[in-house]
C-alpha cells in the first residue's frame, strides 16, 4: 500500500486489522494513510489530499498542476483543494472557487482542473514569484497556450486577485526549463528590459546545432543563462560547457553567465551593458554601410 488509502475503509475490508494499521503505516491526514517509511511526490500527495476530503473535492492549483506533468512542484507544499468543506487542515488549501462543468476532467480516476483552469488558479492564488514558474512548467508539460488562460479570465470579472492574475498569465513562457531560469527572465523583464525570447537554437556555418541558450534576443546576439551547480561540479560538463562557449563567441554570440549568489543588480547591470555594446556596435556598422 505505497499509494494513499483510507484506514476505516481498509480496517473495514478486513485488509488490515486496526493494529496493524497503527504499527504499519504512517497517517498522512485524518483517517488517510500510506506504508510506513514512503515519500510521497507531489502526485501522492494531492491523491491523499482528495481521499482526505471524502472522495468530494477537485484536486486544483499546485497540487493539479503536479498531476498535468508540471514539474518543480514542492512533494511538502500544501494540497490545493476546491471544496465546499472550507474546514482548515494542516498540509490542505481549501479553497470555495465556483467551478464548470468543463473546467475539470479526471485523471487517474482523480478530478483535477484542466489545464487552462490550473493556469487561471495559481495566477489567481499565488504571488508572481511563486505563480509563473510553476505556470512556466505547466505550460511546458501541457502546450497551453497562456493567452487562451487569460480569455477564461474574463470569464471571472469580478474574481477576487484577476488582476494580477492577468499580469501573471502574460509573463508565462513554457521555454523555461528551471525555476531560476524563470526568476532570471523575471528579473529582466521587471528591470525594463525587453521580454527575451526562450530556448534560442543556435547553428554553426555548416547548419549543424550547438546550442540552445535559455533566454536572449537574437537580433542583437546577445543571451542571458543561469548556470546550475552541476556546471562546475560535474568535470565532462564544465569541458562541453567550455568548448560550446568558444563556439559561441567565435559565432558573435555575447552571453552572459548567472551564478546563484549573483545580486540582481548586477546581473541587470551586466545585461543591459551588453545589449548597450551590441546596440551601438550595429548602429555603427549600419552608419558605416
Amino acid at each position: 500500500m505505497n499509494q494513499p488509502f483510507i484506514g476505516s475503509e481498509a480496517v473495514a475490508a478486513g485488509d488490515i486489522t486496526k493494529t496493524a494499521l497503527r504499527r504499519r503505516f504512517t497517517r498522512v491526514f485524518p483517517d488517510v494513510y500510506v506504508a510506513a517509511g514512503t515519500e510521497l511526490d507531489a502526485q501522492g500527495r494531492a491523491r491523499a489530499g482528495w481521499l482526505w476530503s471524502g472522495r468530494k473535492a477537485v484536486i486544483a492549483g499546485r497540487s493539479a498542476a503536479a498531476l498535468h506533468g508540471a514539474k518543480w512542484i514542492d512533494r511538502n507544499a500544501a494540497v490545493d483543494l476546491i471544496h465546499d468543506n472550507r474546514n482548515r487542515r494542516s498540509g490542505v488549501n481549501v479553497r470555495g472557487d465556483r467551478l464548470g462543468d468543463s473546467d475539470f476532467q479526471l485523471i487517474y480516476g482523480l478530478p483535477v482542473t484542466t489545464p487552462l483552469r490550473t493556469a487561471l488558479d495559481l495566477a489567481c492564488w499565488y504571488p508572481r514569484n511563486v505563480a509563473v514558474p510553476t505556470l512556466d512548467s505547466l505550460a511546458r508539460a501541457t502546450s497551453i497556450d497562456p493567452a487562451d488562460a487569460r480569455v477564461l479570465a474574463e470569464r471571472y470579472p469580478g474574481r477576487r486577485a484577476i488582476r494580477m492574475a492577468r499580469e501573471s498569465l502574460s509573463l508565462v513562457d513554457g521555454g523555461a526549463q528551471s525555476p531560476k531560469e524563470t526568476w532570471l527572465r523575471l528579473l529582466l523583464v521587471e528591470a525594463g528590459l525587453p521580454r527575451p525570447q526562450t530556448q534560442i537554437a543556435v547553428y554553426d556555418r555548416f547548419g549543424e546545432l550547438i546550442a540552445y541558450l535559455d533566454m536572449g534576443w537574437e537580433d542583437i546576439k546577445v543571451a542571458a543563462e543561469y548556470d546550475g551547480q552541476q556546471h562546475r561540479t560535474d568535470r565532462m560538463q564544465y569541458a562541453w560547457d567550455s568548448r560550446r562557449r568558444e563556439k559561441l563567441e567565435e559565432l558573435g554570440w555575447v552571453v552572459i553567465r548567472v551564478l546563484a549568489g549573483d545580486q540582481p543588480a548586477d546581473v541587470i547591470r551586466r545585461v543591459r551593458a551588453a545589449i548597450a555594446r551590441r546596440a551601438s556596435l550595429q548602429g555603427h556598422v549600419q552608419r558605416s554601410a
